[in-house]
This record gives C-alpha cells, sequence and structure tokens, in this order.
C-alpha cells in the first residue's frame, strides 16, 4: 500500500510538473513541502520534539524562499538547478541515515552496539554524529563516510540558497512572481 502511494504521489508531481499554468513556485513548494511535513510530524508525534518540529518548519519556510529565490536568478547557471535540487536532499537522506545509524529506538539489545560491538549507541542531531560508546569512555563511529557525504551535500545546498536568499533580499518581487500566474492579464 506505501509502494502504492508513493508511485501515486509520483504520478501527480509529474502531472503538475506538466502544466505549463501552475506558477513556478507553486510547483517548488508542492514538490518540498510533503517531506518537511513529514519530518516535523515524526517529530513532533512519534518523538514529541514540539519545539524541534517548529524549528524544521521555521527553516523550510526560509530555505524555500532561498530556493524560489534562487530559481528567479536571471542569470542563474545551468548547474545550478540540478545541484541544488540533488544536494537538498541527499543532505537530508544522509543526516537521517547518520542519525539513525545507532537504532537506540529498537530493543535494549537490538541496536548494532550492543549486538557487536559491546558499546551503547548514541546519536547527536547536529552536527549528525552516531557513535558508541565503552565503558572505557572510548568511541566508534557507526556512519563516518555517511558524515562525509552529508557535509559535501550540506555545504554545497547552503552556498547555493545563500545566493538564492540573497537574491530574493536584493529582489523579493522576482520571488513573488514565481507565485503568480505568467498568463494573467
Amino acid at each position: 500500500m506505501s509502494l502504492f502511494l508513493v508511485v501515486l504521489a509520483g504520478a501527480a508531481v509529474l502531472f503538475l510538473f506538466g502544466l505549463s499554468r501552475v506558477p513556478p513556485g507553486i510547483k517548488v513548494t508542492v514538490l518540498t513541502a510533503p517531506p518537511v511535513a513529514v519530518v516535523m510530524w515524526l517529530l513532533d508525534v512519534v518523538f514529541g520534539r514540539r519545539a524541534v518540529a517548529v524549528a524544521v518548519g521555521a527553516v523550510f519556510l526560509v530555505v524555500l524562499v532561498a530556493l524560489n529565490g534562487l530559481l528567479a536568478h536571471p542569470r542563474l547557471p545551468p548547474w545550478a538547478k540540478p545541484v541544488v535540487f540533488g544536494t537538498v536532499p541527499g543532505a537530508a537522506l544522509a543526516w537521517l541515515l547518520v542519525v539513525t545509524a545507532d537504532d537506540t529506538l529498537k530493543d535494549p539489545g537490538e541496536d548494532p552496539c550492543s549486538m557487536y560491538h559491546g558499546g551503547t549507541g548514541v546519536s547527536e542531531v547536529f552536527p549528525p554524529r552516531a557513535y558508541c560508546r565503552f565503558g572505557d569512555g572510548g568511541t566508534l563511529d557507526l556512519a563516518p563516510g555517511t558524515q562525509v557525504v552529508f557535509w559535501v551535500c550540506f555545504t554545497g545546498s547552503v552556498v547555493l540558497l545563500a545566493l538564492g536568499l540573497a537574491w530574493a533580499v536584493r529582489d523579493p518581487r522576482a520571488v513573488v512572481r514565481r507565485f503568480h500566474r505568467a498568463d494573467r492579464g
């Protein structure tokens, strides 16, 4: 059933992108909002971290303005759009893989630190890090390669989104125009 819903959502997104009369700002919002809403729901309902969920929502609004500012930039290099649409989800996925590498939500004794390394699993949200802590004070990183992927994607997306935010501040009307239909009279 979940796979069906994902395929259905993908088809809806493709249909939305095929409609030329839908403003590009709305398309970007529809594409980016659902994953953020899921993360906010998980943070609030599953983990009980409402303040973190609200902070994620606030950051999303800033990123949405920055992304629309970047896409409204008149001299946007051709490589910038695929890079930003690749690095932002790449950073989010790498972050998720890092912070869940210790599987501390599993039953005690079933996480990789207890089962394979004889330690206690610890994860830090930001900067993302998951490691095993041993009784003698030593640690073992669980996802060092994924941490590198996170930092590469995070840095690339922050640089491009900062450019977009600077353009949005410089020309806010260009960002607002992305939310209006072009064929309006």
